[in-house]
């Protein structure tokens, strides 16, 4: 029996919960707080340790999932540096999931041949969108790219399967993306949003990494560098 942590911070959601052989023992997704602000910092260790407690205690651990992004900058940082410090700590493996790719997972159920093409879309502000194309087995047929959604729509139109489009990214951009021929998922479907069985799904297919080299996906710049850059590089202007 393989028992896995998973844990991802790329969204304003924080997602954290445990799997024995893919089955969920404990699962909590923690939204935004009232002022709409991510609440990572606050309640990603408590919900580890409940998630742990639940499957048996740090000693019935395999390995440890984390979601490496595209995503958020700040929320990234928070995740992979818990799960860093919590693997070197515990001895515990770990592994570095894509978040596009857990969120594919949940939207193509798992895979499965006959199933459209799994498109997950983060909108990643500024205009653009983190994007993806999942296969069947959780492969990516499109490596992560940020792009503005015409762009996504121009790639789209030359595909040679269906696709259905989730991810918050979608949602905005519904429009832009069925008129290049995507399925875009009602929005009270619950593949809009990261689930930890995904992320623990792909981590226990991952190969395991080095602490130390389990590092953020950046697709661009965080919003403060190029603030600097604006500015001449002198915090403050």
């Amino acid at each position: 029996m393989v028992v896995v942590l998973g844990l991802d911070t790329a969204s304003a959601d924080a997602v954290v919960g445990v799997t024995a052989d893919g089955e969920v023992i404990r699962e909590a997704r923690v939204d935004p707080g009232p002022d709409g602000r991510p609440r990572h910092s606050q309640v990603l260790l408590p919900e580890i340790e409940r998630s742990v407690e639940a499957a048996g205690g740090w000693e019935a651990i395999d390995r440890i999932a984390v979601g490496i992004g595209p995503g958020s900058f700040t929320g990234l940082r928070i995740g992979i540096a818990t799960a860093r410090g919590l693997a070197q700590a515990r001895e515990i493996p770990i592994v570095p999931v894509g978040s596009l790719v857990a969120l594919g997972r949940g939207i193509s159920g798992g895979g499965g041949d006959g199933k459209p093409l799994a498109l997950p879309v983060i909108d990643a502000r500024r205009g653009e969108v983190f994007a993806a194309l999942i296969e069947d087995d959780c492969t990516e047929r499109w490596p992560p790219f940020v792009a503005p959604p015409g762009e996504l729509a121009d790639r789209l139109r030359g595909l040679d399967r269906p696709c259905l489009a989730g991810g918050d990214g979608a949602l905005r951009f519904a429009a832009e993306l069925e008129a290049a021929g995507a399925t875009v998922a009602p929005p009270e479907d619950p593949i809009h949003r990261l689930a930890a069985i995904d992320v623990c799904a792909v981590g226990e297919a991952a190969s395991e990494a080095p602490p130390d080299q389990i590092r953020p996906l950046y697709l661009r710049p965080p919003d403060a560098k190029k603030w600097l850059e604006r500015d001449g590089g002198v915090p403050g202007g």
